[in-house]
This record gives structure tokens, sequence and C-alpha cells, in this order.
């Protein structure tokens, strides 16, 4: 869990969706929980890694998002794994509608976190990347690492040898 803004806290971050997707648009969406899903959340008890939205009925929702049942709460048994609805606006839907209908676009849960009292989600509008793109951005990491080694002066020294 790392701060990140005024009165933000993250609570869940999709790491794997950065590699998969490319990311081209950002939406904060709030979210339909049940109380101890609230309180399980802000335990850290969630894991977004496989959870994608749809645009159903004129409403979007939350897929394979999984809320560990709250410890303390009552014993009732309710699916992790529900489908939540998230709460956009009306034009927002509409877009994502359009977008999502597109062929390759998906949107994929980049973030969960804490903003004041609410539980928000950072939706992203996303598009499947390729083998050879995967490729590219991991010898870029590669690249900036061994930049950011050579400048601390960290970096492999050859050996001498006799």
């Amino acid at each position: 869990m790392e701060k990140t803004g005024l009165h933000e806290k993250t609570v869940a971050t999709n790491r794997r969706a950065r590699h998969e997707y490319h990311i081209l648009e950002n939406f904060e969406c709030g979210l339909v929980l049940h109380g101890y899903e609230v309180k399980s959340i802000r335990q850290g008890r969630v894991n977004i890694q496989d959870a994608y939205g749809a645009v159903r009925e004129d409403e979007a929702f939350i897929e394979n998002m999984h809320v560990s049942p709250y410890s303390h709460g009552d014993l009732r048994v309710i699916d992790p794994l529900r489908t939540r609805k998230l709460l956009l606006r009306r034009k927002q839907i509409d877009y994502l509608l359009g977008k999502t209908r597109e062929k390759g676009l998906t949107l994929v849960a980049l973030r969960l976190y804490l903003k004041g009292p609410h539980v928000k989600l950072e939706m992203g509008l996303a598009r499947g990347k390729k083998l050879y793109d995967k490729r590219e951005d991991i010898a870029e990491r590669d690249a900036k690492r061994d930049i950011e080694r050579a400048i601390r002066g960290k970096g492999r020294r050859p050996t001498r040898e006799n």
C-alpha cells in the first residue's frame, strides 16, 4: 500500500495490465460494495490481477475482482468474485460501450485506491500488445536500468585477468 496523492491510498495495483496492454485512456470509477467488502478492502484483502470491465444493458460492471471475506464480519457466504457495479457518468458509459464494441479494445482494472472515505477503481481502456511489443518494453526497461546503474557508478566492473 503506497500513498499517491492527497488523501489517496493505493490498496491494489494490476502491474501485469501495463505489460499485457497498451493503455489508451484512464477512467476513475466508484464501486457498489457491501459494508464488509469495504472493510476487507481497507485491510488490503483484494486482488485485481484478473479483473476486467464489461458494459451490459447501459451499465458498467467489474468482473473477477476478488475481495476476501472480512475476518470479523458475519458468517454469510457471499461469492468473493461476484460481479460489482461501477459508478460512472452516463456519457462515460455510452462512450465505453461504443469503444468496447470495437475490435481489440477492452476495459482492464489498473488500480484500486481509497479516496477519503470512498473506494475508487482506476479502469483503463486498453488494446492488447503483441509479443514483439512486450519484448520491446522489456528491452527498453533493461536499457534504462543499465543507464541508471552506469550513472550511479554501480555498474559491473571488468574483471582482471592475470
